[in-house]
């Protein structure tokens, strides 16, 4: 029996990784059950197994490929008495993970690049909003703790520097996605970092 179950849950890790790269490549719309499987190397059958349709299994491909991101909110929402240090963390473990890990890499080329995002993705758009929520806030919270210590200047709203740190974090994925070529992802991060200290005003 722990045998079949571990099979099971197996078949299960190689169709996730399987429409994770179709997913990424081809994108939503052209990204069939019946490529998964071929992808998989399996029948249209385990996958059936595992997931009823083709719009839950593209749900736990993202929920899968963003483990690191959540990883990520959590480990820092846990360091919030060094604010300072904890946001350093986030933005340089972000962009490390950008470009060093091609399953954080590839949810955000489907969600940025390859979905249309419409009311009849509502269950996708939900989750993503509450995690895009959740980095922001997490942000705002360490910035307001910044400012109590003393490490970023009192100029600006927490609120609206937190909402500053977010969108500065996506333009860079966005841009470097789009444009893997205009510029060294891995050499630019130190510099990425250095301006986010002076768009937040660090003293």
């Amino acid at each position: 029996m722990r045998r079949t179950k571990e099979d099971a849950e197996k078949t299960r890790q190689t169709v996730l990784e399987a429409a994770l790269t179709l997913f990424s490549r081809d994108g939503y719309s052209l990204t069939t059950l019946s490529r998964i499987a071929k992808e998989a190397g399996c029948s249209r059958g385990p996958i059936y197994w595992h997931f009823q349709t083709k719009d839950d299994l593209y749900e736990a491909v993202l929920t899968y490929s963003q483990e690191p991101l959540e990883g990520l909110v959590a480990e820092c929402s846990g360091m919030r008495e060094t604010p300072v240090e904890a946001m350093d963390h986030f933005v340089e473990r972000w962009l490390g993970l950008l470009a060093n890990n091609r399953k954080y890499r590839q949810s955000f080329e489907i969600l940025l690049n390859k979905t249309e995002l419409t009311d009849a993705m509502s269950r996708t758009l939900k989750r993503e909003r509450a995690l895009t929520d959740s980095i922001i806030s997490l942000f705002q919270d360490l910035v307001a703790q910044a400012v109590e210590h003393g490490s970023i200047a009192a100029d600006e709203d927490p609120k609206g520097l937190g909402l500053l740190s977010y969108t500065y974090l996506m333009g860079i994925t966005q841009t470097w996605l789009f444009s893997p070529k205009l510029f060294s992802l891995k050499e630019e991060t130190p510099f990425f970092q250095r301006r986010f200290w002076a768009l937040l005003g660090r003293k």
